[in-house]
């Protein structure tokens, strides 16, 4: 009878210590901050680790598309018609970009890199070869006259020398020549009198095969959250550069899968090469990729907007204070006078004014917004789309009788889809990981469970010993002689 009620009370006290210790441990938030701190070990920067295998030598294959926008009515435009184009593509390249000449400083809290690109044409992902032709503005020209659209005598020689070879307004060339690069009969002849003139142009020129400089990252060795952060640029030094990749498919700079540990409320930001600017994306929503729960970050339309939404993009209005308005950033000061003007494609999230003013714009989110997938435990990049449009401001410029009466308009030339996807070995080591996150995180909760399910097994044997002796003889059936 004493061990049958040392067996009760003990039940008891074990339902009350696994009670305790499985609250305790929810409250004090153990095993989370666990894995966090083990996860934070592995986000730096060294030898040996995952997140410098990674950053090294990116293992999911990146891919950059590109989507032309062919003019079907040049010569209506010119008679001061709407630009009609249609969408062209996708154009594939393999991107390929390793860190390369890998130096570590000060101990190993830094570390210095080149990282060049390269771009490889995939024919089997790609609407058609490289050698399909793409009829749109001729950007040389466009960038001559508006350089010297105010110079009336170098204006009218520019003019006429179009004029004797043909040279009109639209041209048509090549994926291959409008993408890495062709040389041009008028920037040719530029270029007798000012040596400075580069006779050769392209979108991408330069920019296959190539690096950017040197960038010196910080390795995450003193501070987890400078995990990547680039502290100097070919010299210069730099604020709030993030360079994992998810930063890599908005902003061009290269780095790891990895980021350091976020939450929803984190804002994420970047630098943009393609944008000469600092960027920044906020959480939308939670996704799951492959499986993998993730944090989607999305820039928000302010990094777009106006100057009377966003004052920090008054440095695109080209000159001060000529804003083109919401959706759109100059950046002609990054490309040496070039007109180009940068947008998400089809002109989404800008003014409505734009996509009306060239039929064929059919601006979609899914399809035209940059996003980034982050898992918010390790950091790890699940997938990442960066999508911009290079457009042409033309207008009609006095002196230049090849502008016709052309309506003054953002001319869309190609947007380019910049992602990457987790690959599946990558995948399958993020899945164990966020099982064993998952089963480790209810470890506390199983306490408590046993504690409950202890808890009624002390309240049905304290039940079952307090029964009368007599109330259960008299429950027991009577023996018939």
């Amino acid at each position: 009878m004493v061990l049958k009620s040392c067996f009760v009370y003990s039940t008891g006290v074990v339902s009350i210590l696994l009670l305790i210790v499985g609250i305790a441990l929810v409250l004090a938030n153990v095993f989370p901050n666990v894995l966090k701190s083990a996860v934070k070990k592995e986000v730096i920067l060294k030898n040996g680790t995952e997140a410098f295998k990674a950053w090294t030598d990116p293992p999911a294959p990146i891919y950059m598309q590109f989507y032309f926008f062919s003019v079907t009515n040049p010569q209506e435009v010119l008679g001061g018609e709407r630009p009609a184009v249609v969408e062209i593509g996708p154009y594939t390249y393999r991107e390929y970009r390793p860190m390369e000449e890998v130096v570590f400083q000060d101990n190993g809290t830094k570390v210095a890199a080149v990282n060049p690109k390269t771009y490889i044409f995939q024919p089997n992902m790609s609407r058609g070869p490289e050698s399909d032709l793409i009829r749109t503005v001729n950007i040389p020209a466009m960038t001559l006259m508006e350089k010297f659209k105010d110079s009336h005598w170098i204006a009218s020689l520019i003019s006429a020398y179009m004029t004797f070879n043909n040279i009109g307004l639209f041209s048509s060339h090549t994926v291959e020549e409008l993408l890495w690069g062709y040389e041009d009969p008028l920037l040719k002849e530029a270029k007798k009198f000012d040596s400075t003139i580069d006779d050769f142009v392209g979108l991408f020129y330069k920019s296959n095969a190539s690096s950017d400089g040197e960038y010196v990252f910080f390795t995450g060795q003193q501070n987890y959250t400078d995990f990547a952060r680039v502290d100097k640029w070919n010299g210069n030094s730099s604020l709030n550069w993030w360079t994992s990749d998810e930063c890599n498919m908005i902003n061009g700079t290269n780095g790891a899968f990895f980021h350091p540990i976020v939450t929803k409320d984190e804002v994420l930001y970047m630098f943009s090469s393609d944008l000469c600017r600092s960027l920044y994306a906020l959480h939308t929503e939670d996704v799951t990729v492959k499986g993998i729960p993730g944090y989607r970050f999305v820039p928000p339309h302010e990094v777009f907007a106006n100057l009377t939404v966003n004052p920090a993009n008054a440095g695109f209005c080209v000159p001060a204070g000529n804003c083109l308005g919401s959706g759109l950033l100059n950046i002609s000061s990054c490309k040496q006078g070039a007109p180009i003007i940068m947008s998400s494609p089809h002109f989404y999230q800008a003014d409505e004014k734009f996509a009306q003013d060239v039929f064929g714009m059919k601006p979609k989110k899914e399809q035209h917004q940059t996003a980034i997938d982050i898992n918010p435990l390790t950091g790890i990049v699940l997938q990442a789309a960066k999508r911009l449009q290079i457009n042409v401001y033309v207008e009609k410029i006095p002196y230049f009788s090849q502008t016709g009466n052309v309506r003054t308009v953002v001319f869309p030339v190609v947007y380019l889809n910049e992602s990457v996807l987790i690959d599946d070995a990558s995948a399958k080591k993020l899945q164990a990981i966020v099982l064993e996150k998952n089963v480790v995180e209810n470890v506390p909760f199983m306490l408590i469970g046993l504690g409950i399910i202890f808890g009624g097994l002390f309240l049905f044997l304290m039940c079952r010993q307090k029964v009368p002796e007599s109330t259960v003889a008299e429950r027991e059936p009577l023996l018939s002689s």
